[in-house]
């Protein structure tokens, strides 16, 4: 693979404290209804979008959502635009062209239109929303399209290879850090990166991949979540995936 690696994959199902695939059985036994969609949908959509900040809470939304109560427009509006990017991934292959599609979805209350499902071409630091403080240098932008497209190679051969339940959320993980790391878009690309991960688990294990409480374990768990993208490295040409366990290890723990 171009980006991603399985060089620490042995580790990775060493550490491993959650039995994957009996928790998969578990939600799997969730009623698969449009209702029971929505209901993890919207608690998966505002949990991403509180990671940013929003400052709706979860369960408001989810209210919002499945019973019609109603907010001030200006609390609703980038949640609902995620929830869209949600809707289209739900129902479209996992490419780069419908990546980028759903950042336009995700983005149109975040970034002018011109911005919107198109790689940056400017320098990036990330600062981490709750203290304000530089996180790390991301991908340089002469770097960020050749980046991507190592990414959306890997994507394609994993998407045509025969892979196991724990090799699935290994892999969900590590390219959910590894895009964050690049950090293509000018904003957005954590609500992006946790969609992609989604995406990535419903791909490869069906619709049992969109119920993983995946993002509302990364928000509550949000100072982990941050220390654990951080523990890679701050400077992109630096960045040790040696150290990406802590990070990897969230995502199985959702379950």
């Amino acid at each position: 693979m171009d980006i991603l690696s399985d060089q620490h994959l042995a580790d990775y199902r060493s550490q491993l404290t959650v039995d994957i695939g009996s928790a998969l059985k578990q939600l799997a036994a969730v009623s698969l209804t449009p209702q029971s969609f929505t209901f993890y949908t919207s608690v998966a959509v505002m949990s991403s979008a509180k990671i940013e900040g929003e400052p709706l809470e979860v369960d408001s939304y989810v209210k919002y959502k499945m019973q019609q109560v109603e907010y001030l427009p200006e609390l609703v509006r980038k949640p609902d635009d995620l929830f869209q990017a949600y809707i289209f991934a739900e129902k479209n292959e996992l490419n780069q062209a419908n990546l980028l599609h759903s950042h336009r979805l995700l983005a149109q209350h975040l970034l002018p239109e011109k911005w919107r499902g198109i790689y940056r071409t400017s320098q990036m630091l990330v600062m981490e929303h709750n203290t304000g403080k530089i996180q790390f240098e991301a991908a340089p932008a002469s770097l960020v399209s050749a980046e991507m497209d190592k990414l959306w190679r890997d994507i394609a051969a994993l998407r045509q290879s025969s892979l196991s339940e724990t090799e699935v959320f290994y892999y969900a993980a590590y390219l959910h850090l590894t895009f964050v790391c690049i950090h293509p878009f000018n904003d957005g690309n954590g609500r992006a990166a946790r969609l992609l991960e989604k995406w990535f688990l419903a791909d490869r294990l069906g619709a049992v991949g969109w119920y993983v409480p995946s993002e509302r374990h990364y928000y509550q768990h949000v100072n982990e979540y941050y220390r654990n993208l951080n523990r890679v490295g701050v400077f992109y040409d630096q960045l040790d995936y040696a150290r990406a366990d802590w990070f990897l290890q969230m995502l199985p723990n959702a379950v």
